[in-house]
């Protein structure tokens, strides 16, 4: 996964995005909505790892980086994609108890309680 996110950022994508977009990259709502989404096309780790030099190059404060942890944590709540946790235990319960969750089960789940953690941490951020 390292290896593919350093040859998307790269190849200039995500920074051609971000500009057609006009996104503000200092914004909490934005560095929490992008690390959801992005987590659940590709691991959180390595997006983290190529997000944070960039938000540190911004010059970003403390609570812009706790942004980027939280939306990067809570986008495992989303769906099976969004944390490698998630397949290994959806795995495991389909082997040893012949159980199974599908995606659009969790995905039920996973909307409202990713959208309520992340209206929590929002909050939380703007009385910092």
């Amino acid at each position: 996964m390292f290896v593919l996110m350093e040859s998307v950022w790269s190849s200039g994508y995500f920074q051609n995005l971000i500009a057609d977009l006009r996104l503000n990259l200092h914004s909490v709502g934005i560095i929490m909505g992008v690390s959801i989404a992005l987590s659940q096309l590709i691991s959180n780790v390595p997006l983290v790892a190529h997000y944070l030099p960039g938000l540190s190059h911004l010059g970003t404060a403390t609570k812009e980086m706790m942004a980027l942890a939280a939306g990067s944590t809570i986008a495992g709540n989303l769906s099976i994609l969004g944390a490698p946790s998630n397949v290994i235990v959806i795995q495991n319960a389909e082997k040893k108890a012949g159980q199974t969750l599908t995606f659009w089960e969790l995905v039920k789940i996973g909307i409202p309680l990713t959208t309520v953690n992340a209206l929590a941490y929002w909050l939380f951020f703007q009385l910092l």
